[in-house]
Formats: C-alpha cells, sequence, structure tokens
C-alpha cells in the first residue's frame, strides 16, 4: 500500500517545500507554513469518473473545440480549432459584462466578498433568471429551508422591480407558482464524493458551490477550510469541469485583509475571480473583475442592493450624482471610467488645521499614496501650502475608483475646501495630473465629454492633448482645453 506523502505549503502564496520554514523564500512572509497530507489516490479521481459519466451521460461532449479525453495528445497549433465557444447567458447584463459576455462551458470562476455583502443572494438570484438551464446548488453553510426562504424573497423582489401585477406579486409573496423553482435543485452536503455522487443523478447544467471552504474530501486528512482541502477540492473541480464541459461557480470566503481566504493557488487554479465589493453601510455594490481568462478584468459591474434582493444600476451616473451642493466647497465632480463604461463621479475633500503636529492624510476610495503626491504637486507647483494642514479625502457613494483622470477632480475639490469657495455648478473635469503640474492626457475622451453632456452639465475641463483629433462642434457642452493645473483653477476660480 502506497503511504501518503507530507509537504508543507505556504498559505499565503502556496509555495511548496519538503520540511516547514519559518519565512517562506518567495513572498516573505513568517510562519505561513501549513502541514498538508497528500494522499495515494486523490479526490479528483472522482471528479474524472464523475466528469466521464458526466459525457457519456449526454452531457456536453466538447471543451475548447476538442475532446476532453483523459490521454492528452500534443498537435499542431494550426490544427486546432479557433472557434469562439457559445457563452452562457446569465440573465444579468452586470454580470454578463464582468464575465466577458456570459459564462464560458466548461469554466470554473471564483466570486469572493465580505460577510454579508450578497455573494449567495447574486448567486441565488442569477440562477432562479435561468430557466433554460438545470442548475445544482450545493450548500455548505445554509440548510435547504434558509435558502427556500430567501429564495421566494427574492422571486417577490424581481417580479415587483419587473413590474409585475399586484396579483402577481401577492402570489409570489406566499406560495410562487409551481414551475417557479422547477430548474433548480438544493444540496446541502459537504463531502465532496457524495458531490460527485449526487452530480451524475441529477445531471445539471451548472453547478454552485457555496462555500469552498465548507467542502472537504475523505482523501485529505485535514478540517474543511485547510490548506490541503481547498487544495484538493477546487483541483478535483476544475477536473469535472474541464472533462464534462458544465461551468462551476465557487464562493469563498476573504480574510482580515481582504484577500480571498485559503492558499494562493486557488485563484491560479480557477479560470476567473471576482470580487464582490461595497461597504454594508451603503446601498451599492461593485462586482469587479480580478482575473479572466476568456475577457478583460478592467470591467466593472454595479448593483443596488434592495429589500427585494440586487438591483441591476444601467446608469450609475444618475445615482451618484443625486445630491444638491449648490454652494457648499470641497466638491468636484470628474468624469471616470471603469472598464468600457463611464460615469460621473462626485470627489469630496475637507482640508482644516491640523489639531496635532503632524497633520492627518486620509482617502476613501481612493489611493492614498496617490493623494500624498498630488498634495505635494499643489504645494511645489502651484504654490497653495498644505504642511500645516489636514487633507481628508471621499469618493462619494462608496465607490473605489482607479481611473488618473479623478487627478484632476481631487486637486479642485482639495483647493475648493482649502479657500472655502464652491465650484460653480454645471462644471466637471478630467485629467491626469504629472509631477511637474502638467495636465497629461487620457483615454476615451469623447465618452467622457457625452456623458458629461447627457448629465446636464454645461462646462467640462479636458487636457489640451486630447482636444485635438475629434469634432469638438457635435458637443453642446463648452470644452476647456487646459495644459497645467494652474489653467483648470482660473477656469474655476476665476
Amino acid at each position: 500500500m502506497v503511504k501518503d506523502k507530507i509537504a508543507y505549503v505556504c498559505s499565503n502564496c502556496g509555495q511548496e517545500s519538503a520540511k516547514w520554514m519559518g519565512k517562506c523564500p518567495s513572498c516573505g512572509q513568517w510562519n505561513t507554513f501549513k502541514e498538508i497530507r497528500i494522499a495515494a489516490d486523490s479526490g479528483s479521481q472522482a471528479a474524472k469518473s464523475a466528469g466521464m459519466t458526466m459525457r457519456h451521460g449526454g452531457a456536453v461532449t466538447m471543451f475548447g473545440g476538442q475532446h476532453s479525453d483523459a490521454d492528452a495528445k500534443p498537435m499542431n497549433l494550426k490544427d486546432i480549432s479557433a472557434v469562439d465557444e457559445p457563452r452562457i447567458d446569465m440573465m444579468d447584463e452586470e454580470l454578463n459584462r464582468v464575465l466577458g459576455g456570459g459564462m464560458v462551458p466548461g469554466s470554473i470562476t471564483l466570486l469572493g466578498g465580505e460577510p454579508g455583502i450578497g455573494k449567495s443572494t447574486l448567486t441565488l438570484q442569477t440562477i432562479l433568471n435561468m430557466k433554460h438551464r438545470r442548475v445544482l446548488y450545493v450548500s455548505g453553510e445554509e440548510s435547504a429551508h434558509q435558502i427556500k426562504l430567501r429564495a421566494d424573497r427574492l422571486a417577490k423582489g424581481q417580479a415587483m422591480l419587473k413590474g409585475t401585477s399586484t396579483d402577481d406579486v401577492a402570489s409570489l409573496a406566499g406560495t410562487p407558482p409551481e414551475n417557479a423553482f422547477d430548474h433548480i435543485t438544493i444540496l446541502c452536503e459537504t463531502q465532496l464524493e457524495k458531490i460527485f455522487s449526487h452530480i451524475q443523478q441529477v445531471a445539471p447544467e451548472l453547478i454552485v458551490i457555496d462555500s469552498i471552504q465548507t467542502i472537504a474530501t475523505e482523501s485529505v486528512d485535514s478540517s474543511p477550510g485547510s490548506v490541503s482541502q481547498v487544495r484538493e477540492c477546487a483541483a478535483s473541480l476544475l477536473r469535472f469541469a474541464k472533462t464534462s464541459g458544465i461551468p462551476v461557480i465557487l464562493i469563498g470566503h476573504i480574510n482580515k485583509e481582504g484577500t480571498l481566504a485559503g492558499p494562493k493557488i486557488l485563484e491560479h487554479i480557477v479560470d476567473t475571480v471576482i470580487q464582490f465589493e461595497g461597504d454594508q453601510h451603503y446601498m451599492y455594490r461593485i462586482l469587479r473583475s480580478i482575473k479572466n481568462r476568456f475577457g478583460s478584468t478592467s470591467e466593472l459591474g454595479i448593483y443596488e442592493m434592495l429589500q427585494g434582493g440586487l438591483r441591476q444600476v444601467s446608469n450609475p451616473s444618475e445615482l451618484l450624482l443625486t445630491e444638491d451642493h449648490d454652494g457648499l466647497s470641497g466638491v468636484a465632480i470628474s468624469a471616470a471610467i471603469e472598464g468600457v463604461r463611464p460615469f460621473l463621479v462626485e470627489t469630496q475633500a475637507l482640508v482644516s488645521t491640523a489639531a496635532y503636529g503632524t497633520p492627518q492624510r486620509s482617502a476613501t476610495g481612493f489611493d492614498q499614496r496617490r493623494l500624498n503626491m498630488l498634495l505635494a504637486v499643489m504645494e511645489k507647483r502651484v504654490g497653495f501650502k498644505l504642511m500645516a494642514k489636514d487633507v481628508f479625502l471621499n469618493i462619494a457613494g462608496g465607490l473605489r475608483v482607479t481611473d488618473p483622470a479623478m487627478d484632476l477632480s481631487v486637486l479642485a475639490a482639495v483647493l475648493s475646501s482649502n479657500v472655502d469657495t464652491a465650484i460653480e455648478q454645471g462644471w466637471c473635469m478630467c485629467g491626469e495630473v504629472g509631477l511637474s503640474g502638467e495636465v497629461r492626457p487620457v483615454s476615451r475622451i469623447e465618452q467622457r465629454i457625452a456623458e458629461a453632456e447627457k448629465l446636464g452639465f454645461q462646462h467640462i475641463i479636458i487636457p489640451k492633448y486630447n482636444y485635438h483629433g475629434f469634432d469638438h462642434k457635435k458637443y453642446q457642452i463648452e470644452i476647456h482645453p487646459v495644459r497645467k493645473v494652474e489653467e483648470a483653477f482660473r477656469c474655476l476660480f476665476g
């Protein structure tokens, strides 16, 4: 009988070692090596047999244009089919955008987020709308009764959002129609081998695992959620997805640092990593792609958390600019872009005299190191002394924006609060600020101008370099090209 092997894996980066080490040579973290036991017959054999059974049972037999046979053979690159696989419509425009146009058959997606942010709600709401596909929902955290109560609440909320009649909503509040949940099968199980056995019986077209940290395999002698269990279970599910062509959605936990819990290899194994973000005290939720083998990682999905579930926000600018700030200083509007969609963001700043010797620099929703750099540019190039003052910056709505075009609005909001002079209504701006005080060009300038004009703004400040190359006459909004930060300030404050 083959004996089990002992190995040590870094829980931070996934580095393997034959012996325990205090400091990881890969990531430099201390006391992160955990002992794992590698069984001679791993749980991936169960996934392999389940995938082969699913293929012969009439499920998807092709993946990536080729048969997923166990014995892979080398192929010439010119002989491989380049035809795109048909995407699976998730019946959710925001989720489809983040995935790159829909879910790819045979892919494995990891959805992470803070506790209570709405991961299970988003997943259950999505599969409720996918009535054309059989879905297996595996829950290791909740009972079937809890899931049924949430499904009833979401069905009622979605009916109200879609404008269903009062009688239909009343019926959904009690007992939903008999065929409302026919396509969803609920399984409350944490043992991987039993899950694969049920998959063969149900023959689903989409599998949801909630969550990967609660699943365990018999081949690994450790508790669920450990490095070895998460690693082996994810590898088994990956093999099953690739051999059967059935997509799998994994819901994962995050640690106190805000990163996905478990070994880093979990993120390497999956095809797509999606982060569900947002402050629980705000109604907005952001769906952000961190890794995507089938699409762009710059896409962004925005939802509004309501009592009846999550509502898709197709035009976030109107929601982020609902407040009237006429006469209030420290507020500037920026035309930002996340992915391919433009939206206007409200930047708030507060500058006050430092109560203690060392001034504070605080930023919410914006990179604090970049804020320090912009304040140094303002002091060195423009001449405003902020060394003895506290500076607080906030991106309204709980949003976290990484667009460099936010620089100009950050400086404008800080200066507005410093001199206690409000920026006139109807002005917005975009532009990256360099270390010498110049306003550098930004991408997709025409989309930013069109979005500002659509929302009723009369003036927009843009980099002078972007002023050339497009037709200005087709816009009703007045465009102010600037080359330096001082020119932008003269436009705003005279």
